[in-house]
Formats: structure tokens, sequence, C-alpha cells
């Protein structure tokens, strides 16, 4: 039996807010042959969390997706389970499982681990980074053969 998903012990929500580059993902029908894909996460009045994801079909000029769920702070002592809004009524579990110290990169994963993103700050993360979430992947469970890299072509 696979042990419970672990997220990240903190997430200062004001920092975590912005741009993220999708780097990775495990591959799933929403996202097929997305390029150049980023999530940007905005904090709202109310304290839920305002999602835009955009990528591209195919290539950087490819037909325009953008999706635009909406997230809430499910475990406030840490602030790295939500809970997001992709279809109503369903609210789906969404935690940060990986956590850069200084937020250059992040990795959202789902308890079953069917659903999977690694994103940075920037449109790249360096060979160690990638080699060292993978890495960590790996030991919580996840199939890390599956990961496909999402092109950042800008």
């Amino acid at each position: 039996m696979r042990q419970k998903l672990q997220y990240s012990p903190h997430v200062d929500l004001e920092r975590f807010m912005g741009d993220w580059y999708v780097i990775g993902i495990l591959p799933n029908f929403i996202e097929k042959n997305a390029v150049n894909g980023i999530e940007t996460y905005s904090l709202n009045d109310d304290g839920t969390i305002g999602i835009t994801y955009t990528f591209y079909q195919g290539s950087p000029s490819g037909k325009k997706r953008v999706m635009r769920p909406r997230a809430k702070v499910y475990n406030k002592q840490t602030n790295a389970e939500w809970r997001v809004q992709f279809l109503w009524p369903f609210w789906a579990k969404y935690l940060v499982i990986d956590l850069a110290d200084d937020y250059r990169y992040t990795v959202i994963g789902v308890p079953n681990r069917k659903w999977l993103w690694i994103m940075s700050r920037t449109p790249s993360v360096s060979d160690d980074d990638y080699a060292g979430i993978i890495s960590r992947l790996k030991v919580v469970g996840y199939n890390t053969e599956k990961i496909k890299k999402i092109p950042q072509v800008w």
C-alpha cells in the first residue's frame, strides 16, 4: 500500500501568487500536445485563489486554450492543500508537494498520483533542479517515466 502523499510544510500564499511556467506534466487529455503552458495564480479579496491556465495546442502558433478554475485553501496551517473546481460542483484535491525555498520551482500533485505539474518561475529549470524533482517524485510513488516535458518556446 502506498503511503499518503505529503505536501510542503508551508506555502506563503502571497509569494506563491503570479506566473508559473509549466515544465512537465503527467500526460492527460486536456493538455495533450500543450506548448507554452503558464499557470497564473491571484489571491482574491475573499481569500479564494483565481487561476488562469493558458497554453497553445501543438505549437506556439497553435490554438490558444485558456482555463479558469477556482481554488480555495483547504489546509490553512500549511496553505499547501487546496481544493480546485474545474467543473461545478466538483472540487479536486490539489497539493503543493514540492516547493523550492526561494520559490523558483514547485510541483503540484493529487493524492492518486494521476495528475502532476512541474512548474517554474522561468521557462526552464536547471538540469540539477529537474533531476532532483524527478528523484523526489519517484520516492513518493509517481511513475516518473510517464512525465512529459512541456515545450516552452518563446
